[in-house]
């Protein structure tokens, strides 16, 4: 059976959105299986998300970190903001989260470390940025496990990402560096000779690497590309199959938007959308990180309104921030550009 791509979205973002039925619920485990499951796991075992329940995770991370990391998500990674849950609703997901270890909450001051970047920067050269990266971006497909090498639980975490930066403290920060985290690649500094005046450094280092604002990063990019048609809806249609055509594509179908979330014959007409594939450029994308395959085959979404028919896409050069893959920039600027053609020609 195949299941509307649709249908698949508003699956997703269900999962991820509020709901309202849950305004005044404070049910710690129905609020994660709803909000949070979907990625990390039912038990917190992880998924597309990373593992919650490993123990060194639990023994450092504070309720504040757990909270301010669900307030701020991780803006540019797949990880989203709650906003509209309650400080009821996230208490009561952090007490489920707790619920799988014994192990005592810790709290942390809201001191800053008295550490020397400059030091800390030449230890993190030698000591972590083989994992973390050379500027703190984080590991090849952070947090998904279909992405990552399967002997791994989770790749490395980017560390300059603005909302891993508002959540954590320094003292949070300097506990993981102490502890390692057991179950993942990351050991404790300790264990490659060095002390807690370095883990100070280190801390002051990291601080520096902070990308800006957790609400709006630098260099966010566009999330739609979006044209104006000259034709109506029908014409502006047979115009992108044309263009799809011209350009090695195939066009694999087209719907109104709505199928499989109305009524047979009561979908609506003024949205349609068209999804196309060159097989050759899907082997060479899902070569590269699988997770593109979430995102295609391509589609342009057509939508009529009162002031003329919108053609719109997703922004593919959005995919190599969201998904923590440079590799992926060459062949998402590429799409960028294929998008761009075709939207032009079909409505000029």
């Amino acid at each position: 059976m195949l299941i509307p791509i649709p249908l698949i979205f508003a699956v997703v973002v269900a999962a991820l959105a509020p709901q309202a039925g849950f305004a005044e619920a404070a049910n710690g485990a129905v609020l994660y299986q709803r909000h949070c499951a979907v990625c990390h796991g039912m038990n917190g075992d992880g998924g597309v998300g990373i593992p919650l329940n490993l123990k060194d995770f639990l023994a450092v991370a504070s309720d504040e970190y757990l909270r301010l990391t669900l307030r701020e998500g991780r803006p540019g990674r797949v990880m989203p903001a709650f906003p509209s849950l309650s400080s009821k609703q996230i208490r009561a997901i952090i007490g489920h989260i707790r619920s799988w270890s014994d192990i005592q909450r810790p709290t942390y001051p809201a001191e800053v470390l008295p550490g020397q970047p400059v030091r800390g920067k030449t230890l993190f050269a030698s000591h972590c940025a083989a994992c973390h990266g050379d500027k703190g971006q984080g590991g090849i497909g952070t947090g998904v496990t279909f992405s990552r090498p399967r002997d791994a639980p989770v790749e490395a975490p980017a560390l300059n990402n603005p909302g891993f930066q508002a959540s954590i403290s320094d003292a949070m920060l300097k506990a993981t560096l102490l502890r390692g985290r057991e179950g993942t690649p990351m050991p404790s500094i300790e264990a490659m000779g060095l002390g807690k005046s370095d883990a100070d450094d280190l801390v002051a280092y990291l601080r520096q690497l902070n990308t800006g604002s957790s609400s709006e990063p630098p260099g966010a990019l566009e999330p739609v590309i979006q044209f104006e048609s000259s034709y109506d809806l029908a014409q502006t249609l047979e115009n992108l199959k044309q263009a799809v055509v011209g350009r090695n594509f195939r066009v694999i179908r087209e719907q109104y938007f709505e199928q499989g979330l109305a009524a047979e014959g009561e979908e609506n007409v003024r949205t349609i959308m068209l999804y196309f594939c060159n097989f050759s450029f899907l082997d060479e994308a899902l070569a590269i990180d699988p997770r593109v395959g979430l995102f295609l085959p391509c589609r342009i979404t057509l939508m009529q309104t009162e002031h003329g028919v919108k053609v719109m896409s997703i922004n593919p050069k959005n995919l190599s921030q969201l998904f923590n893959n440079q590799a992926l920039d060459r062949a998402c600027q590429q799409m960028h550009d294929l998008y761009e053609e075709i939207m032009e020609e079909a409505t000029l």
